[in-house]
């Protein structure tokens, strides 16, 4: 049957020039070969200057535009990041003055509390699960509803309360936790909860009012935060759910009372690039998203990395301007 089915006409197919014809990668977009004993801006450079790589430095270059114009940085982490080991990255930056304010979910202040208390976190959910032990670590819960019962009363916030029993009971992880860090150097410290959701939920000693009313303390402290954002950056590390939602609302009440948040670049860095994180982060406020997919534990000590050099360079140029600002590193 194909004999009644008119041929094409082969010879009248239409080609342009290789040179002239419209390419989405040329030269200057592929990598390089980074010298043995290079530093890591060094490595940077020879990135390939696409997806990425061109996402990476787009996003050191962002944070570091805004430190020197004195503009606000805010991060928010998942529990995954501060399990994963991250944490003392975060807390770096807050002793730097690199951030100006850290939101957490619950698990992730959950896991920096007993790191800074006994050095240890996270457990093996499903035999414990079975046993019917998973959960009931007694200091963890003592400690977060006393937090939550102290804001409740003082009219603070849960994270504020974390941070100073975090302090007042350090251990072994002291010097590597997030809560100690916001405590010693007065940087704002949130904490973002969805009843149910954390182990310690599972007590008789939480009360809910004191739950509610600490975390909502936080969350108008964060609206304050994001409210300065102009020319700001979000970073968005490992929370896929909560504080993807959670900015969504304070963007939401910083445009409604009039603040601009013209000029501010998001962040999402996340294993997957998941609906809330590309919608809520990086669509949705309006603004320059930047997407970076892989392990925390990969990609925060390596931003971590490129800004300390980063922030040495500059200070190292304006040592040689008088007319330029330093920038403290």
């Amino acid at each position: 049957m194909d004999h009644d089915i008119p041929d094409l006409e082969w010879s009248a197919l239409r080609y342009e020039p290789l040179a002239t014809r419209p390419s989405k990668v040329d030269l200057s977009q592929i990598g390089g070969l980074a010298s043995p004993g290079a530093s890591f801006a060094a490595f940077l450079d020879t990135l390939p200057n696409q997806l990425g790589g061109k996402n990476f430095r787009s996003l050191v270059n962002a944070i570091a535009k805004a430190r020197e114009g004195n503009r606000r940085i805010l991060a928010a982490a998942g529990g995954h990041v501060i399990k994963t080991g991250c944490g003392p990255y975060l807390a770096d930056w807050m002793r730097r003055g690199v951030i100006n304010g850290l939101a957490l979910n619950g698990a992730a202040s959950i896991h920096d509390l007993e790191l800074a208390i006994s050095g240890q976190t996270s457990e093996d959910v499903g035999p414990r699960l079975h046993a019917g032990t998973f959960g009931f670590a007694r200091e963890t819960s003592e400690l977060f509803a006393q937090a939550c019962k102290t804001a409740r009363e003082n009219g603070e916030g849960l994270g504020q309360c974390l941070a100073r029993l975090a302090v007042e009971n350090a251990g072994p992880g002291r010097d590597i936790s997030v809560l100690v860090a916001a405590h010693e150097t007065g940087v704002p410290l949130t904490v973002h909860v969805a009843v149910g959701t954390d182990i310690t939920h599972m007590t008789p000693q939480l009360d809910g009012a004191d739950l509610g009313a600490a975390t909502m303390n936080d969350f108008r402290l964060l609206c304050r935060l994001v409210a300065g954002l102009e020319n700001g950056v979000w970073l968005n590390l490992g929370s896929a759910v909560i504080l993807p939602e959670v900015f969504l609302k304070a963007v939401a009440i910083a445009r409604n009372l009039g603040h601009s948040l013209d000029g501010m670049t998001t962040a999402n860095l996340d294993f997957q690039q998941q609906y809330r994180g590309l919608v809520n982060v990086l669509q949705r406020p309006g603004s320059q998203g930047i997407g970076l997919t892989g392990h925390h534990e990969l990609l925060i000590p390596m931003l971590h990395l490129a800004l300390a050099e980063k922030f040495s360079e500059n200070s190292r140029h304006d040592s040689t301007n008088p007319a330029s600002r330093r920038i403290h590193s």
